[in-house]
């Protein structure tokens, strides 16, 4: 099966905002983007799946007039106490052993990047019992890099080294 993963475009957010599983809204100049990716993806038969985020939503909607499947286990990694705070201000003593450890340190009130992936791993088991050719994947960062450390057999620790824009399309075969 084809899939293929798109982040969606940018936020509302400022840099430097923790907003993981925060329902914020997009940028009003997205327009330009949604269509490109749009005219990237083709007119090909496909299946769309999504994050119930409205960033991931709205684009969804845009790309496809059919049904959209939408799944909680493609939201972003939940940043808890975190949760639209300036990363600067979160307080160094909770955010240190995470940046050393974010694999396995849970946020307080939050998830680990072991819990999400656990979470995205349910959701790869389940489409890969679906009889699809091609499917589109609309989420989020952290959910596209777990993708991507099952595809590449990556530990989590080098999630990162995959880098995902805002927008970007990535192919892959499960």
């Amino acid at each position: 099966m084809e899939v293929y993963l798109i982040r969606h475009t940018e936020t509302v957010c400022e840099k430097g905002i923790c907003y993981g599983q925060a329902d914020v809204a997009l940028l009003t100049s997205f327009e330009e983007q949604f269509q490109s990716i749009k005219k990237e993806l083709g007119n090909e038969k496909m299946v769309f799946y999504s994050s119930p985020l409205q960033r991931c939503l709205q684009l969804a909607a845009y790309l496809t007039k059919d049904t959209i499947e939408v799944d909680k286990r493609l939201m972003e990694m939940h940043f808890g106490n975190w949760e639209l705070q300036l990363w600067d201000d979160i307080p160094k003593e909770e955010l240190n052993p995470w940046m050393e450890d974010f694999v396995s340190v849970q946020v307080p009130n939050g998830e680990s990047f072991e819990v999400l992936y656990e979470r995205v791993l349910s959701f790869i088991d389940d489409l890969k019992k679906q009889e699809h050719e091609k499917a589109v994947i609309v989420t989020h960062a952290g959910v596209i890099r777990s993708f991507l450390c099952y595809q590449q057999d990556l530990a989590l620790k080098e999630a990162f080294q995959n880098k995902v824009t805002f927008g970007q399309i990535i192919k892959i075969t499960l």
